[in-house]
């Protein structure tokens, strides 16, 4: 039975293996690299990415990388295409086509038909020398000395380098491409990263009946019972003509409480803070959370070009929105 340390040991000389492959890559990001990129970059179609076994698990996910950060893409299986799933490639896009000995049985059957359709292909190998290599447009380098694997088997080393090359690959055109976090944002609208970067202040805030309000000179016990109504902690403040005139917080109201003041008898001029930080329905709400956090409050008027209020909206709000 292997001890404590044979465990150790073995796991420490894979990590150590599969650093020295990456590491290795270095050396072959060079011209073939930088054409790679200027034919996808120079496309109109997609890249389509193929690969069997382990190098097709690689593949998946270079593909769903790629479709992620800029550059139109999707995996095909290369034993379907021959079973009709090459109808989904057209000539106007570019294969990347996975295979670390190059010489992958089922790719290879598909090389009359890519090259028949014209369509270019980028090969990703461990062999330069291979089938594959020889029969690509361009061919990405990334043989590893051995695999991690002590039989020298099982694809380790190799699969790790493919991975890093496509993760290269596609951050090299996401650069090219000036890909902002906003455009990130486009492709995850259900990720966390998306909410923060597409959910607008309009789309979070109360309006209409739902947003507190009383006008100046009304009384403190009146403004409070507005606040409770509405359950926001808060309530605006409206001039005569419409414009903001302040705020009044349950964080207002304790502060209020020590200080001499008869709350029964009280105006809410009295006590309300001027005016107050405000945001416009268009800001980002993570924009806005920002300026909740800098500033130690807990809600905020939303007010149009006018300094009118049209919205408000809590810490709460934000929350449920999934913007914290």
């Amino acid at each position: 039975m292997s001890t404590a340390r044979n465990l150790i040991e073995s796991a420490q000389s894979t990590i150590r293996l599969e650093i020295e492959a990456v590491e290795g890559l270095l050396a072959h990001i060079d011209a073939d690299f930088v054409n790679a990129c200027d034919m996808i970059l120079g496309s109109q179609g997609r890249v389509v990415v193929v690969g069997m076994g382990k190098s097709g698990h690689i593949g998946k996910k270079i593909a769903a990388t790629l479709a992620s950060t800029g550059t139109p893409s999707f995996f095909v299986h290369p034993a379907e295409a021959s079973h009709g799933d090459m109808g989904m490639i057209t000539s106007a896009d570019i294969i990347l086509a996975l295979s670390n000995s190059g010489t992958t049985a089922e790719i290879v059957t598909l090389l009359p038909l890519i090259k028949r359709l014209g369509i270019k292909m980028i090969s990703l190998t461990g062999n330069p020398e291979s089938t594959l290599a020889k029969a690509a447009d361009v061919n990405l380098n990334a043989r590893v000395e051995k695999e991690a694997c002590p039989l020298n088997l099982a694809p380790t080393s190799s699969t790790t380098a493919a991975l890093v090359m496509g993760d290269a690959l596609a951050v090299a055109l996401l650069d090219a491409r000036g890909f902002t976090a906003e455009d990130f944002a486009f492709s995850h609208p259900g990720g966390a990263l998306g909410r923060r970067l597409l959910l607008k202040v309009e789309h979070v805030m109360h309006t209409g009946v739902d947003l507190p309000q009383v006008a100046r000179g009304t009384p403190l016990r009146d403004s409070l019972m507005e606040m409770t109504r509405k359950g926001l902690g808060m309530t605006a403040i409206i001039e005569s003509d419409g414009r903001l005139a302040g705020i009044f917080t349950d964080g207002d109201l304790r502060r209020t409480l020590d200080r001499p003041i008869d709350i029964r008898q009280a105006s809410i001029d009295e006590v309300m803070t001027v005016h107050g930080k405000t945001v416009r329905p268009e800001m980002l709400a993570a924009e806005a959370l920002k300026i909740m956090e800098d500033n130690k409050i807990g809600a905020l008027i939303v007010v149009d070009e006018n300094d009118r209020p049209v919205g408000a909206f809590n810490l709460q709000d934000l929350l449920r929105a999934g913007v914290m």
